[in-house]
């Protein structure tokens, strides 16, 4: 289930079962022609509207879309979204992070970044195996690096600081 909003107004729980569009609880029913990438037709109880998409953000899951001439601002959030709001972590990224500490324990794999380099929001810092997975650590900030206190191999505990921020 995802919950999109429109303009920061409306909200709209939206779901896809059995390959049909679910809106608020209620089947809608869509002919949907594309036309490229970016524009499609379409067609709703017997309305037609020219779509287009005019920007995506996939980091901040928002989008900004033409509907017959008229630019609608969109934000979606799914379940993951809902899940970090319940363990409050969904504004983590909005203050000035200084460090990145070590999410859990593991191995460091790579590190992706040097000290004195500039970093925006999203770069990959460095891999962390931990439970044979591979996890790619982001920056959550822009910024530049001060200091990397681990090297490839190092075996870092949970909370250990691995990166430090100017």
């Amino acid at each position: 289930m995802y919950k999109v909003k429109v303009n920061d107004q409306f909200l709209f729980e939206v779901d896809n079962k059995d390959a049909a569009i679910v809106v608020n609880g209620k089947p809608v029913q869509l002919d949907l022609s594309e036309i490229n990438g970016t524009h499609a037709h379409v067609l709703y109880q017997n309305k037609s509207f020219r779509t287009e998409i005019v920007e995506v953000n996939k980091a901040e899951k928002t989008c900004s879309i033409k509907v017959n001439g008229n630019t609608y601002q969109i934000s979606i959030e799914d379940q993951f979204d809902e899940l970090l709001k319940q363990l409050g972590l969904d504004n983590l990224a909005a203050n000035k992070v200084s460090e990145i500490k070590a999410p859990m324990p593991g191995l460091v794999l790579k590190v992706l970044v040097e000290e004195n380099a500039d970093v925006k929001k999203g770069d990959n810092l460095l891999i962390l195996e931990a439970m044979k997975m591979e996890n790619i650590l982001k920056s959550s900030t822009d910024g530049t690096v001060k200091k990397i206190l681990i090297t490839q191999g190092d075996k870092v505990e949970k909370n250990q600081v691995l990166v430090q921020f100017k």
